[in-house]
């Protein structure tokens, strides 16, 4: 019986042979794992898939001190090990000898470097992007990624009711930060999905803002936006709160947010254009007149990687289909004062519906 990789590998060959792409070289950590189950930051190191359609051949090239993790846990039977002292690349020619003329690669990826040092042994080969491919195939979703996706977003919903039980005026952004981190590895996780963002006050108008030596004070907004790894797959989740009372303002533009959350997500099925979504979230802050303070896209795609395809932008024309996997997180920013951000991951099931896949509560709440 083939595995999940195999039967993936045999999607990305059918498509390079249709496409008269001899050679592929897939280098990306998160496109290595999709393809073979070997999970590893390399670092600067080199690693690659390299799948010859013309030779048959598949090898897996690792750093050499990850070779036995490789063996391990990929299903790979060619496995070649690259120490420190070798030449990458030379160590891929002594292995292929001759590589097809046409190389997929990820455009996102190679770097000038790496490319120069390619053309250095192979000075024959011209690059391909197969990154499109590949982001599309890994765009859907199967069942079993399904339910690694829903195990990363329990893990910090967890997290998440049990951290904000820790929140004390005179705490700063960083100790919350800690504290929220210490529970991740608590209840499971294998690290954060990104470095964890707490703000309060005025900073929770930086929507990508940093966690610093802020304490938190009676009145404040407290934004807390962060997520896991969990077996190879991430979650990211938003929640905004009000410490010790809020102001008549603050719950207005909750509400504002908490409607524009629910707007995109009763928006969201198979068969329309992804914009559909973004507009439809858009429309309800524009109408309250905080338009002005929503300046970036409702979503994006959530799987092996916190932020993948697709893009959900009010310009994207890219029709939605069963097996997406995005976020919905719409924010109202105001600078001076602060804002909210509610983030929620839904999926396209089989029948084209939208399945929530969060379920931490929307309605504000009071620390």
């Amino acid at each position: 019986m083939s595995s999940i990789y195999e039967e993936r590998r045999a999607q990305l060959k059918a498509y390079l042979t249709n496409n008269d792409i001899g050679t592929a070289m897939i280098s990306s950590p998160a496109n290595v794992y999709y393809y073979t189950g070997f999970n590893s930051d390399p670092h600067e190191r080199f690693m690659a898939l390299v799948i010859d359609t013309n030779a048959d051949e598949t090898v897996l090239f690792v750093p050499a001190l990850d070779k036995d993790a490789a063996i391990q846990d990929s299903d790979i039977a060619k496995i070649i090990p690259i120490s420190d002292q070798e030449e990458p690349f030379e160590v891929v020619k002594n292995t292929i000898d001759s590589i097809a003329k046409s190389v997929g690669i990820e455009a996102k990826v190679l770097s000038y470097y790496r490319y120069n040092s390619l053309l250095t042994f192979f000075p024959q080969v011209e690059v391909v992007d197969v990154q499109p491919f590949i982001n599309t195939q890994r765009m859907k979703k199967s069942k079993e990624e399904i339910a690694h996706l829903r195990k990363a977003i329990e893990i910090i919903e967890k997290v998440l009711a049990e951290g904000i039980k820790k929140v004390e005026i005179g705490m700063t952004e960083a100790e919350l930060t800690a504290e929220l981190e210490f529970l991740m590895r608590k209840f499971g996780a294998d690290a954060p999905s990104f470095s964890t963002i707490v703000l309060t006050g005025e900073k929770a108008a930086l929507p990508h803002g940093s966690p610093g030596e802020r304490k938190i004070q009676k009145g404040d907004y407290l934004l807390i936006d962060f997520g896991v790894v969990k077996d190879g797959y991430c979650s990211d989740t938003t929640r905004t709160f009000i410490v010790g009372e809020a102001s008549d303002e603050q719950k207005k533009i909750y509400d504002i947010v908490r409607k524009s959350n629910q707007a995109g997500i009763n928006a969201v099925q198979a068969g329309v254009p992804l914009k559909t979504f973004d507009i439809a979230a858009r429309n309800v802050i524009s109408d309250n007149g905080y338009g002005e303070y929503f300046n970036n896209r409702v979503g994006h795609g959530l799987g092996i990687e916190v932020h993948e395809e697709p893009s959900v932008h009010q310009n994207n024309e890219q029709i939605a289909e069963a097996g997406l996997v995005f976020t919905i997180e719409p924010g109202i920013y105001i600078p001076g004062h602060g804002g909210v951000r509610i983030e929620d991951t839904v999926y396209i099931n089989e029948e084209g519906k939208v399945e929530v896949l969060s379920s931490f509560p929307r309605e504000l709440q009071v620390l």
